[in-house]
């Protein structure tokens, strides 16, 4: 005679289903529970699985925060490793500027440098071609003209130099320089006294003598021309 399969006994069929729900049970309460810092055991969790700012202050070891923060109660400089800390925008703005200061005095300083040589400023040659001398801040022609001009003439032969007709005192003065002789006929000064007519002017001269006086503009006379040093 055939044996059939033996089902299991009632009591083996409750067991069963009451250790699938209490397995269940537990499962949906292990994802349902929340862990707070009461059920963190002291001293168990290391520095660096702590949430940044998670942390209030009055939570730290008495002492540690005067010790970070120093007798003020702020972070300073002392406390910051400066090697952690990237660039500060406006530091790149202001060392960017440094180096355009420092470029600015460099220029200055080697106008200054070139000055002092008379030999080019902002560069420009300068300093007094050959047929002038020094005086006055310019370079003056050390002889008069070989032609005798009118005194309008006179100014556009200057201009045409790059120079002007000279001051009358100024004229006077450098005629007392050693080796300096002004033209026995007198020389046209940038002066002018009055007018006496269209086209007709009393413009101030000079003698060798170093005297002033005046003559009429549509006269000729000797000049020379005062010529600056930036050429």
């Amino acid at each position: 005679m055939r044996q059939g399969m033996r089902l299991p006994s009632p009591a083996l069929v409750i067991a069963a289903l009451a250790l699938f729900v209490a397995m269940g049970g537990t499962v949906y309460a292990a994802k349902k529970a929340r862990v707070d810092g009461r059920a963190v055991k002291v001293k168990s969790l290391p520095g660096n699985r702590l949430k940044p700012g998670s942390v209030p202050a009055n939570r730290l070891k008495p002492g540690l925060r005067a010790a970070l923060t120093g007798p003020s109660g702020q972070i300073t400089g002392a406390e910051i490793n400066e090697l952690s800390l990237g660039q500060v925008p406006d530091a790149a703005h202001a060392e960017a500027a440094d180096t355009a200061q420092n470029a600015v005095e460099a220029e200055t300083a080697l106008n200054a440098v070139n000055a002092a040589n008379a030999e080019t400023v902002n560069g420009h040659s300068a300093g007094c071609l050959p047929g002038t001398q020094p005086y006055a801040g310019a370079c003056w022609q050390s002889s008069s003209s070989e032609t005798a001009l009118a005194a309008p003439a006179a100014a556009a032969s200057c201009a045409a130099q790059g120079g002007t007709l000279p001051e009358a005192l100024q004229l006077a003065g450098f005629a007392q320089q050693p080796g300096v002789i002004l033209d026995k006929e007198d020389e046209w000064s940038g002066d002018i006294t009055n007018m006496t007519g269209p086209d007709e002017y009393a413009v101030v001269t000079v003698s060798a003598s170093a005297v002033v006086g005046f003559k009429v503009s549509s006269g000729t006379r000797k000049y020379r021309c005062v010529i600056p040093l930036l050429s």
